[in-house]
């Protein structure tokens, strides 16, 4: 699958820091990338809607975090996907009339134009499900093969051949549930809210989930080999892209706190098993974004959309700025005020970065550097704009010359804001 184009990344002077983020499974503050490399995997967009703030907070987060980490001197190597089939676009294009296919080329084709608008750095691996289904086929195999996995009669199969549909046995990974540490009955209310089936009959546990469905009347299906005609289940396509992509273990996988149970618990718990028990190190999430007080979702429909906000003339550095203002952990609401603020922040800027002189930079670039370095904190890193910003409009009695071009390049290169 194409991604979009990567935006230029301006060269600043000297190193960025060892960037520290909050595992999201331990609460603990640990080195993101401990090495020479780093890698990264971000659950990517089901494509039956447009990209809504949610959205567009947890992929401009994660472009923070590579950002800091090339600006630290890691070679960096991030995979994400797109999953291109799945109940939510089958059914979204069933009630629009069209083919599924065609919905996801559309919507996934909007996506990258708004990722390209914000200045989003394209992943290096960009996956769509459709594309790895032999990949897919050939882990549950292994799966199967090792007894972690289980058939489950299925009676309304298109072909009644015996095979059923695969299930993961839990009970195979001694590690399950470190990614979330939640316990059996939020587990089981989160797994019925969230795409899993934990009322299945013929499973072995309520919570076990799905690798390989097979093909029903009026599904799409591929060829699964030993596995039967059918489709893959939503967690093990992570795994998959992520262990072909990256490599296991990988430093980071990440997306928004709603991803934490089941989908990474899940997707880890498979990894662990294909790969001799490891998984992404650090597991990393976003806030909520809501509107008017609730999450926005396509679900409740109440989304703000990035195209929407383009095509009404909003400047997409205005809305990156907005979506910066708050900690990449913290849940929000997206609000007209926010993004008044925004603009108004970005003009103030644009103002003090005019001339060519102005405060002495160097500690401006060192504080928003750190404040990166500090579990992404990027109100923290605007602040020190901000900080520049008024004194160079108030007027400096010694101006450095050269100065605005640094700021304005600190800002493209770590925060993504081009002036």
């Amino acid at each position: 699958m194409l991604t979009w184009p990567p935006p230029y990344i301006p060269q600043l002077p000297g190193r960025g820091l060892p960037v520290q983020v909050r595992d999201s499974s331990t609460d603990q503050l640990v080195v993101a990338a401990a090495g020479t490399d780093a890698t990264l995997y971000v659950c990517g967009i089901t494509p039956y809607d447009a990209t809504h703030l949610g959205h567009a907070a947890t992929y401009v987060a994660f472009d923070i975090l590579g950002r800091a980490w090339r600006d630290a001197g890691h070679r960096v190597r991030y995979a994400s996907n797109v999953t291109d089939v799945d109940d939510p676009l089958l059914e979204r294009a069933a009630s629009l009339g069209i083919d599924w296919r065609d919905l996801a080329a559309e919507q996934t084709q909007l996506y990258a134009e708004d990722m390209t608008a914000l200045a989003v750095i394209p992943p290096d691996v960009y996956s769509g499900v459709v594309e790895v289904i032999p990949a897919v086929v050939e882990a549950v195999e292994v799966l199967l093969a090792a007894g972690a996995a289980y058939r489950v009669p299925t009676p309304d199969a298109l072909t009644d051949d015996g095979l059923g549909d695969v299930y993961a046995d839990l009970t195979a990974d001694i590690d399950f549930g470190a990614v979330a540490g939640l316990d059996d009955d939020t587990m089981r209310c989160l797994s019925a809210e969230r795409g899993g089936d934990p009322e299945r009959a013929g499973k072995r546990a309520p919570l076990d989930p799905l690798l390989w469905r097979r093909e029903r009347a009026g599904e799409p299906a591929w060829d699964g080999g030993s596995l039967g005609r059918g489709r893959p289940g939503w967690h093990i396509e992570c795994a998959v892209i992520a262990r072909d992509a990256l490599g296991l273990p990988f430093d980071v996988e990440g997306g928004g706190s709603d991803l934490q149970f089941p989908h990474h618990e899940m997707s880890t718990s498979h990894a662990r098993l294909l790969d001799q028990g490891r998984g992404a190190r650090v597991h990393l999430h976003t806030g909520m974004v809501g509107l008017d007080g609730h999450k926005m979702s396509k679900s409740l429909g109440n989304l703000v959309l990035v195209s929407r906000l383009r095509e009404q003339g909003v400047d997409p550095m205005a809305v990156r700025l907005a979506i910066l203002a708050h900690r990449y952990r913290d849940d929000w609401d997206w609000t007209d005020e926010g993004l008044r603020a925004a603009q108004e922040r970005l003009e103030h800027w644009r103002a003090a970065v005019s001339g060519n002189g102005g405060p002495d930079a160097d500690s401006t670039l060192a504080a928003v550097r750190a404040a990166l370095a500090d579990d992404l904190d990027t109100p923290g890193a605007l602040a020190a704009i901000d900080a520049w910003a008024d004194l160079s409009l108030a007027g400096t009695p010694t101006p450095v010359e050269g100065a605005p071009g640094v700021i304005g390049r600190t800002l493209d290169a770590l925060l993504g804001i081009r002036l």
